[in-house]
Formats: structure tokens, C-alpha cells, sequence
């Protein structure tokens, strides 16, 4: 126990010498129109949380409390959800969230890749002086304790430390691809390789990056000066970087597993429509796999001061009623009923009308006599009366966007509902 308990107090002085940095700039466009408005991390997952309420909640409950946020494309609303619900660090006790948009501090450029706009903000990363630098993406849904990760990366004397797991050879060319030696040394390293090298014991899976990088902070300011000076490099951590560096620097894997079996923990990138609402949807089983009811790993984010759910009237054909789902704060489901699906704040699903398999985005209404089966349903989106939606993909290809999977995907502009108009 006392060995616990020591090894519990390096990590928090780890922790607390790190500074993380979100990369939180990507357009997304895989999310097709989900992302015509915001940026990818700010897209609303789960119910009520956003996709960068994962990674920034891991790194408030791993004891990294200095956070910078690299925001790019179409951040107001990300920027709006960061002022509302992150703004609660102490500064006078050395803790933050810092905002660091794209603003050419460095030249006339904006963020040209991953490395880049880590490199732009090399004056303020020194101005923090971390011992260590923890690089997230924004976009990824997953609970990790980058204590452990971080100390993993002290231990092994590592300049950089890359978070892996276990991929599909389908899925890896989406990937960095690695190959590591029985001391979890980086071998080799490919970006998104069109024919992935599968895993000696494992050959159907490849070792895949998490785009989760610990850096020594003087091993990272050497490398990006040095490629900020290469006209070859596009500046981006898994084309440029790592490669580069496993030829003379000490470049380890950590796999990203259970520590009681050793097997792969729960990490998604959602990156499109159909893992998008596969990811949601999984939420609403008797046991799914990310565990949003762990209060020893709580999620934080921003939600409005809603009322209740309410489900009224219980007439036989009309009755108001949620069976495998989960229904927010806001909701109002009167006279309809609900199967297996997520619903965000405040929508209202009026009477005679079915829901199935669906994920519906905050403030959608739906009116009476609709029929809606998978379906992603975006912000505002009114469903006039008497719609049916999910069972004609051919018709409804014709008004919205039809995954490769079936999901169909509907904002308000498809239905000539111009919210964004200016």
C-alpha cells in the first residue's frame, strides 16, 4: 500500500510539471454536414456532453490542470462552450485553460498541420516552462489516466511516448501505423499506410496511434525549430515527426490497455457519420462500454439549467414514453414513443410520432405523425408533420445525406430551415 501511495504522489508531480496542448483545429469534414458550422470537437456527443469534454475531462482527472486549447476552423461555438463550462481552474494556483487561437503570432501563415500550430505557440509554451508536454487530439471519445502514461514515459527515459492500441488492418490505413521492439522502442512508423504492417502476434490488428504524444519539452522545441526549418515537411506529428525521430531519439509505445487483464480499453474516434452515431447509440445499452455513470471518472462539461424530462399522456396509441434510451434534461415527449435512442436538451417529440435508433441534437422539434428510424437529426432541425424519415433511403437521399451504412443525416438547411443565414 505504501508502494501505492508513493507511486500515486510522482505521478501528481508529474502531472502537475505537464502542460497539455488540445489539437482542436480540424475541420472534420468526414461528419459531412456536421460540421459545416463547427469544428469537430465541439459536435455534441453522448447526450449532453461535447466530443472535447472527453480528452479535456481526462486531463482534469489525471491532475493536469495547465490546458491549452489549439483552435482553428469555425471555433466559435467550441470557444462559447469552453468559456461556459472550463472556466473554473483556479489561476492563483498555477491553473488554467488557455484558448490559443490561430493568430500568426509566428510569420502570415495559419496552422498548416498538427506540428505547426504547436510550433506557433512556442513562445507561450515556453512562457508556462512544463517539464513535459502532453499532445491530445480534440476529437476522440475515451477515458485515460495520462498519469500513468506520463510516468511511463519518465520511467523509460523516452523523448517521445506515442498512446497505441490495437486496430483493424481495415481501419488502420486511417491510422499511424507502428512497429515496436520488446521493449516497446518505435521500430518504424507510417502515416495512414495503404498496406498497414500487421502485428507479429496479432496479424489481423495493427498497432495504431491514439495521436496521444508525451514529449520532453526540450526534446519537442529542438524538433519543431528543426522542422519548421525542412521545406520538405508538411509539419504534422505522425508524417514528419516521429518518423524523423526514431532514428536518434528514444521514441516508445504505450498501449493503452486494461491493467488488470490487458486488454484494449475503449477508444473511438468518430470521426464519421456512421461511427458517429454507432458510438451514440451504443450508449443507450444495458452495459455499454464507456461507462458515463462512473463517478470515480466523472465527464464535466457545460449544460444548460434545464427542467426535467417529461413524458406525458397514456392513452392507448398515445402514449408518451423512452424504452432503452436516454432523454436529457429539457425534454418533452408528449403522446410519442421512443426506442433506442439518444436524445440531447430540449426536444420536443409531439404526439402519434416514433423514434428508433435515432440520435436527436439539441432543440430539434419533431411534430406529430412522423416516423424517424437512424437518423442523426442536427440542431434546430424542425421535422414537419406527418415526415417519415430512415425507411426510404432512396427518397431520402434525395432531401439528406445518406451514409454508406444507412444512417441518414438532417440538418435544418436540407429542410429550407436557413439558421445560419447572415
Amino acid at each position: 500500500m505504501v508502494q501505492g501511495l508513493h507511486m500515486e504522489r510522482n505521478i501528481s508531480r508529474l502531472t502537475a510539471d505537464t502542460l497539455a496542448l488540445v489539437l482542436a483545429g480540424g475541420q472534420g469534414s468526414r461528419l459531412k454536414h456536421l460540421t459545416h458550422w463547427r469544428a469537430k470537437p465541439a459536435v455534441p456527443f453522448g447526450g449532453k456532453f461535447r466530443i472535447i469534454d472527453f480528452p479535456m475531462s481526462n486531463c482534469i482527472n489525471s491532475g493536469i490542470r495547465r490546458i491549452a486549447v489549439l483552435t482553428q476552423y469555425k471555433s466559435h461555438s467550441l470557444q462559447r462552450h469552453l468559456q461556459r463550462g472550463w472556466n473554473f481552474l483556479s489561476g492563483q494556483f498555477g491553473e488554467f485553460i488557455e484558448v490559443l487561437s490561430a493568430q500568426q503570432r509566428l510569420g502570415h501563415n495559419w496552422y498548416e498541420g498538427t506540428a505547426d500550430a504547436v510550433y506557433q505557440n512556442l513562445d507561450i509554451i515556453r512562457h508556462h516552462r512544463p517539464k513535459y508536454i502532453i499532445i491530445l487530439a480534440g476529437d476522440h471519445i475515451y477515458k485515460m489516466d495520462y498519469g500513468v502514461m506520463i510516468a511511463s514515459h519518465v520511467e523509460s527515459n523516452a523523448d517521445i511516448t506515442i498512446g497505441c492500441l490495437p486496430v483493424t488492418l481495415k481501419e488502420a490505413s486511417s491510422f499511424g501505423v507502428m512497429e515496436i521492439d520488446e521493449e516497446a522502442r518505435i521500430i518504424e512508423f507510417e502515416e495512414k499506410p495503404e498496406h498497414p504492417k500487421p502485428m507479429p502476434d496479432n496479424p489481423e490488428f495493427a498497432l495504431g496511434s491514439m495521436g496521444i504524444y508525451v514529449f520532453s519539452a526540450d526534446f519537442l522545441r529542438d524538433i519543431l525549430l528543426r522542422d519548421h526549418e525542412n521545406p520538405q515537411s508538411s509539419h504534422d506529428f505522425g508524417h514528419d515527426i516521429i518518423p524523423s525521430a526514431i532514428a536518434n531519439a528514444n521514441v516508445r509505445a504505450f498501449r493503452f490497455r486494461n491493467a488488470n487483464t490487458g486488454a484494449p480499453q475503449y477508444w473511438r474516434d468518430v470521426g464519421t457519420v456512421d461511427a458517429y452515431w454507432e458510438a451514440n447509440i451504443d450508449l443507450a445499452g444495458l452495459e455499454p462500454e464507456l461507462n458515463l455513470y462512473d463517478h470515480n471518472w466523472p465527464i464535466w462539461t457545460y449544460q444548460d439549467q434545464s427542467p426535467p424530462a417529461k413524458f406525458s399522456f397514456n392513452d392507448e396509441g398515445r402514449r408518451g414514453m423512452a424504452v432503452d434510451s436516454l432523454v436529457s434534461g429539457g425534454c418533452l415527449i408528449t403522446g410519442s414513443r421512443v426506442k433506442r435512442s439518444i436524445l440531447f436538451t430540449n426536444v420536443r417529440i409531439h404526439s402519434f410520432s416514433r423514434v428508433k435508433d435515432s440520435v436527436i441534437l439539441p432543440e430539434v422539434e419533431i411534430q406529430r405523425n412522423c416516423r424517424i428510424r437512424k437518423c442523426v437529426i442536427d440542431k434546430g432541425t424542425v421535422i414537419p408533420e406527418g415526415t417519415t424519415i430512415g425507411y426510404d433511403p432512396e427518397e431520402d437521399a434525395k432531401r439528406f445525406y445518406v451514409s454508406e451504412k444507412g444512417v441518414t443525416l438532417v440538418t435544418p438547411e436540407m429542410l429550407g430551415q436557413n439558421l445560419h443565414a447572415v
